[in-house]
């Protein structure tokens, strides 16, 4: 049975995220342009406040167990766009315009190579 906790989270008007265990939600980047898929990574309440209140995304390092400004150290911020939640309010799409290559590697995406006859091949 659906409590109305739920039942708002689910069709009311409320930014009311649904954290996992760890306080997160997990956060697809996409860039606002081309659509293309930059990133996946994590929020906490602290990194979602954050963006909305910068429109410069956030999100919380698992490793460091720290919020992360996208782009600190680089320069490479990603500018929000657009944010929306999924039904239950336990992802979170962000539309953004990234200011440079978005990967630690360089990559302009993170999802650079796919994978192909039992290997991973870069993507051209």
């Amino acid at each position: 049975m659906t409590d109305e906790n739920e039942m708002d989270r689910e069709t009311g008007s409320q930014l009311n995220p649904k954290f996992d265990s760890a306080g997160l939600v997990t956060a697809v980047v996409t860039d606002d342009s081309s659509g293309a898929v930059l990133m996946v990574a994590h929020m906490n309440g602290e990194a979602l406040e954050k963006t909305i209140e910068t429109d410069v995304v956030h999100f919380y390092s698992r490793s460091r167990q720290a919020l992360w400004k996208k782009g600190e150290t680089s320069g490479n911020i990603l500018t929000l766009t657009e944010m929306r939640l999924d039904c239950d309010q336990d992802a979170v799409w962000i539309k953004a315009r990234p200011a440079g290559p978005v990967c630690h590697t360089g990559e302009t995406s993170c999802f650079y190579r796919t994978y192909k006859d039992g290997k991973l091949e870069r993507i051209a």
